[in-house]
């Protein structure tokens, strides 16, 4: 039976505009991105395994660990999650079948398959292999889950745009709900993209590589979702190397704006 967080979260791509999902990497960041309003949100795998001191990409991290933190920041949130869960924890049709059903157990209202390989030497899975793997997927989140089928080519210097759209035009057709290319270099690739795919959706990861277009753009051009993969982790870890080097130099005020532990507290559950 679905869930009224499938449900919720199927209903936000079906809207008549673009939504952004910021992904959180904790519970606190969580609590934070609900309280902003946003209406649903993504776990990361880059900031999961960085906060685990682990590679990402790399299986460095396990199905059952990631799952369970994505499942954390639906506790904390109430907001439906998508699950970064990268290629599915194998390289198997069967291990994304395995993926799916335990995300779907876990309370997740969507998740992604990549298709990646953790394997640095060969890091994109063969044509055939990376549809196969993304049916299994579809197969088992019919109706329980939103599936989001991913092509790395862009990010892997693999800039083949041709095949991006080939496979992620598979994808649809194998099932998945959602297509995302992360890395698509202008809003000229991204447009071909939407087209390819019609009517499925189109996620994006904040933007062309030319730069960040304004939301209204991306809505325009047929984008439904936009997510920020490990860039809101990254923007803190930021301000922690900024406010470290402060310190460093003999600035003890550096944390006279932080936010305060009672207010983090009051947008967490109760013990």
């Amino acid at each position: 039976m679905a869930t009224p967080a499938y449900e919720r979260f199927r209903a936000l791509h079906e809207g008549p505009a673009a939504f952004v999902m910021p992904n959180a990497w904790d519970g606190a960041s969580a609590a934070l991105l609900a309280r902003a309003g946003f209406e649903a949100l993504g776990s990361s795998s880059l900031a999961l395994a960085f906060s685990l001191g682990r590679q990402d990409g790399r299986h460095a991290v396990s199905r059952d660990e990631a799952i369970a933190h994505a499942a954390l920041l639906g506790r904390v949130s109430g907001l439906p999650i998508n699950g970064d869960l990268e290629d599915g924890f194998g390289a198997e049709p069967q291990d994304c079948i395995a993926t799916v059903r335990a995300a779907i157990e876990a309370g997740l209202a969507g998740l992604g398959i990549e298709d990646t390989t953790a394997d640095p030497a060969r890091p994109i899975h063969g044509f055939d292999a990376a549809v196969a793997r993304v049916r299994a997927a579809a197969g088992a989140a019919r109706g329980k889950i939103v599936l989001t089928g991913r092509t790395d080519n862009f990010i892997n210097d693999r800039p083949d745009l041709d095949d991006t759209i080939r496979r992620l035009t598979a994808f649809a057709e194998a099932g998945a709900d959602v297509l995302y290319a992360p890395g698509l270099p202008d809003m000229d690739a991204i447009v071909a993209v939407v087209r390819a795919v019609a009517p499925k959706c189109v996620n994006v990861l904040i933007g062309p590589e030319t730069g960040v277009v304004p939301l209204a753009q991306l809505s325009a051009a047929g984008v439904r979702r936009i997510s920020l993969g490990g860039a809101l982790y990254r923007l803190s870890l930021t301000a922690l190397a900024d406010a470290a080097q402060r310190l460093h130099d003999g600035d003890l005020g550096v944390t006279s704006d932080a936010i305060r532990g009672s207010e983090l507290a009051g947008l967490l559950p109760p013990a």
